[in-house]
């Protein structure tokens, strides 16, 4: 449990390397099927390349202690997670890998789906050094008439932006489509904020998703390897 937004205590998925030293934390921020294993399974791998890695679970208030699908499903049916619950929930995140004895005091973060536009969102109000937005749809753009989650783009919010931006973006994709990516790029350079992106042929939303028919070998393969580099130069590790 951890101390989320308003004080609010959370559920979260720790994981960390069983060596001693000081390095770097990552906030995962899970996608919209929620706190899944999956998800854990990302959270592992950060420890594995050498972070101290911890996903809150944006789900507890709706649905504590239910399945993933059956809180995702409730999430979804009350619009999805407040933007400012979310800031809330990963500054509560980062400020307990800082507060841990092996914490050099630099945390980045990284979300999938839903969790990429709540990445940028995060970097946007909270101090990081580093966020990864995996496919985030509705940084720029407007959801469709009907979409179940009440959110907005970020335009407004882009000029705050923190942290230097990693985004990995299938060309196949929807949301965000090829034309929404270009538009962010072309408004983060406007802006002169740091960020580097990577869209990836034969590949459309969920291409990390180890668990899904959308998983693409190739494209997510090399977007390891982007955020190794990336989180490597960022935070130390």
């Amino acid at each position: 449990m951890i101390s989320g937004n308003e004080g609010d205590e959370v559920e979260a998925y720790l994981a960390r390397p069983s060596d001693e030293g000081s390095r770097g934390g990552v906030v995962v921020i899970h996608h919209m099927p929620g706190y899944d294993r999956a998800t854990k399974e990302i959270v592992r791998r950060f420890a594995e390349l050498g972070y101290d890695a911890i996903c809150p679970n944006l789900y507890w208030r709706q649905a504590p202690g239910a399945a993933p699908d059956d809180a995702a499903a409730t999430a979804r049916a009350q619009g999805g997670i407040p933007d400012e619950q979310l800031i809330g929930d990963v500054a509560g995140a980062a400020a307990y890998l800082r507060s841990q004895a092996s914490s050099n005091g630099k945390v980045g973060v990284i979300g999938y789906c839903s969790g990429g536009r709540q990445s940028v969102l995060a970097a946007c109000n909270v101090d990081l050094d580093a966020a990864v937005d995996c496919y985030g749809a509705f940084v720029v753009g407007t959801p469709p008439e009907g979409f179940p989650l009440k959110v907005t783009n970020l335009v407004d919010q882009l000029p705050n932006l923190r942290a230097p931006l990693l985004g990995l973006f299938g060309k196949e994709d929807s949301h965000p489509s090829p034309e929404q990516v270009a538009e962010l790029h072309e408004i983060l350079t406007g802006l002169d904020k740091p960020h580097a992106f990577h869209s990836y042929d034969d590949a459309g939303h969920a291409f990390f998703a180890v668990d899904r028919p959308a998983y693409r070998v190739a494209a997510a393969n090399d977007g390891w390897e982007q955020i190794t580099a990336f989180f490597g130069t960022h935070l130390g590790g």
